[in-house]
This record gives structure tokens, C-alpha cells and sequence, in this order.
């Protein structure tokens, strides 16, 4: 089991997920770029809130730049920012990593874990898929959103089921309910599916996680996002794993109008259920930063290019966001109407 622990990326998620496995006695370092956030924790300490309850935690956080402080390697690494930061920060994070077994953990959205493995090293690269929830919207405080019943799923590359895996699962169990996969290929793009939905779809509107799936609109919207994500997928080879607890098949027959409003209706009882808060996307367009576009909406229509799946929603979702620059998308449901007159009628 690892015993010191580095995140590269304090976010909303990395930083829930450092204050939590600190105050439960883990030694974990923090490492973000974002100063007053690495300054208000260092002065105030790590404030949590929402579904992880109330806390303040004394965390170790330094800047990206004080990272040459840090003189005891760590044994294991997460790479918690966003896809297009995901090589220098494995690197940065390589170089503070145990050798010969300190293991780097993909915990990103998108599809990156070649990415990190071409930097790392396939052998000490686990991949994480991450289905808690959370948000950052001041400095040194984070915001646990979401009520899940499984909040990681750690797997090997190859789909063994290994004791590397089995201790990480031990560790974030102290976050969240965790768990072995043998299929991360398959939940990896069953998680794509779900930031392809509600990521941009949020960003260009203004709505939260749970309202794209109750508005009619945006949620007829993110079904047809789904399905091409799910013909992809498939397409690549892999079997997608069920999303919000609905069977990826239904979302391919829902899209082609078979079993529509079954599948909106358990939608909505999903969302009810788990509720949540701003998808990470919106975090970005609010705070005037570049967004994950490319490697998730964009990914998709990228390799439905080259495998012969047509893509036009997610294609459709790209532009859009694209027409605006870093900084100058201003959120607003209008921004969803060229999309909602291609939906089917």
C-alpha cells in the first residue's frame, strides 16, 4: 500500500479527494498551479464541504515551483489536471515518483492513459475512472456535489486484476466506495460518454449536472451525444459499461427513437437521485479557462472520423464551443438552440 502520496492538480477533485485521505492520516502532498489557491490552503488550510461534510484540513500544498522542495519520493502519483496539461504534469511527476515500483494514477477525464503511459512507462500505470463529483469556486475551498455509491474504479491497462489495483482501492475507499475493474477501457468511455452529455452542454448553457437531465432539450441533446460516444467506442473495441446505471444500448435505441421516453424518464430519476452540481467544463467557462473540448466531444468526433462513425452532434457541440474563444463563451440556454432544431423530430 502507498505510502506517500502526490497530486499534481488540486481542482475540485484532487483536492477533495487530498484533504479527505489526509485527514484520514495519508501523507499526501498537493501540487497545483493555480497560487491563491495554493496560498489560501497554506495560510487557512483546505476547507470541504457539501456531501463530505464540513472541514478544515491542514494539507500540504505547494506551488508548482516549490515542487523541487520535496526531497522523500513519492509512491504513488495521481495526475489530476486537466487532458491538456497531462504530459508535463506526469513528467513532473515522474521525477518525484519511487523507483523501481512507484506506480502513476490516470485521474483525468478523457481518454489519456496512453498519454500518461507513453511518459511514464505502461508498467507503473494504473488508470482510475472517477465518478464522485465536486467543484472549486474560491480558493481553498472545495465542494463535494455528488451521492454516489461508487466513487473510483482503479484498473490495469491489460484488464488484470492486480494487487497494485487492489491496495489503491484500499486507499480511496477512505474517499469514497471504490473498486477493481478488469474492464477500464470499457468505464473509461462509459465516463467519456458522461463528460460528452453534460460537460459542454453545461458550458454553452449555464445549466447544472442535474438539469441537462431533466430540461427536455438538453437532455434529447445528450442522448444523441451518447449514442455517437457508445458507436465509437464500440468501433475502437470496447464494450461499454452502463451509464447512470442505464445499459449503453438503450441510449444507441433511445437516439434512433425506440425507447425514448423509458430512457428520459430514468434520466430524471437519476438525476433526482444523485443530483450534483456544475460539471467541470462550466467551472472553466466561468473562470475564463480554456476547456477539455478537444479531448472529449472533440476526441470522440476525431476517431469516429477515422473508424467511418458518424459523429454530427458531438461534431456540432465542438464548433460550437469553438466559435468562442479562451475567455469569451458566456453561458446561456440560447446557446443550445442550433442543436436542439437537429434533433430528430
Amino acid at each position: 500500500m502507498a505510502r506517500r502520496i502526490g497530486i499534481i492538480g488540486a481542482g475540485a477533485v484532487g483536492s477533495v479527494v487530498g484533504g479527505i485521505l489526509t485527514k484520514a492520516g495519508h501523507d499526501v502532498t498537493l501540487i497545483d498551479q493555480w497560487p491563491e489557491h495554493v496560498e489560501a490552503m497554506k495560510k487557512n488550510g483546505l476547507r470541504l464541504g457539501g456531501t463530505c461534510g464540513e472541514h478544515t484540513i491542514r494539507v500540504k500544498a505547494l506551488h508548482v515551483h516549490e515542487a523541487q522542495q520535496i526531497s522523500e519520493p513519492f509512491d504513488a502519483v495521481f495526475i489530476a489536471v486537466k487532458s491538456y496539461d497531462t504530459e508535463w504534469a506526469t513528467a513532473l511527476g515522474l521525477a518525484y515518483l519511487r523507483k523501481p515500483d512507484g506506480v502513476v494514477i490516470d485521474f483525468q477525464n478523457g481518454i489519456n492513459d496512453e498519454r500518461v503511459a507513453a511518459v511514464a512507462g505502461r508498467e507503473r500505470t494504473l488508470g482510475c475512472v472517477i465518478t464522485i463529483s465536486a467543484g472549486l469556486y474560491e480558493p481553498g475551498h472545495a465542494i463535494r456535489t455528488d451521492t454516489g455509491a461508487v466513487g473510483f474504479k482503479i484498473g490495469e491497462h491489460d484488464g488484470s486484476d492486480s494487487q497494485r489495483a487492489r491496495d489503491l482501492v484500499k486507499i480511496l475507499n477512505d474517499v469514497a466506495p471504490s473498486k477493481v475493474t478488469t474492464n477500464l477501457w470499457g468505464e473509461r468511455w462509459s465516463k467519456l460518454a458522461v463528460n460528452c452529455m453534460a460537460n459542454p452542454i453545461a458550458g454553452l448553457s449555464g445549466l447544472g449536472s442535474a438539469e441537462i437531465r431533466t430540461e427536455p432539450g438538453p437532455r434529447r441533446i445528450a442522448i444523441q451525444i451518447a449514442a455517437e460516444v457508445i458507436k465509437v467506442g464500440r468501433a475502437v473495441g470496447y464494450e461499454v459499461e452502463p451509464l447512470f446505471g442505464i445499459e449503453a444500448q438503450r441510449f444507441v435505441d433511445a437516439a434512433d427513437g425506440h425507447g425514448l421516453v423509458e430512457v428520459e424518464a430514468d434520466m430524471v430519476a437519476e438525476a433526482t437521485r444523485r443530483k450534483g452540481g456544475r460539471p467541470s467544463f462550466l467551472q472553466d467557462v466561468m473562470k475564463g479557462r480554456r476547456t477539455e473540448i478537444d479531448y472529449l466531444n472533440g476526441y470522440v468526433a476525431e476517431q469516429g472520423r477515422r473508424l467511418g462513425v458518424k459523429t454530427p452532434f458531438n461534431d456540432a457541440v465542438v464548433q460550437a464551443v469553438h466559435r468562442h474563444g479562451v475567455g469569451t463563451l458566456r453561458p446561456d440556454p440560447e446557446n443550445l438552440e442550433p442543436l436542439v432544431k437537429m434533433l430528430p423530430g
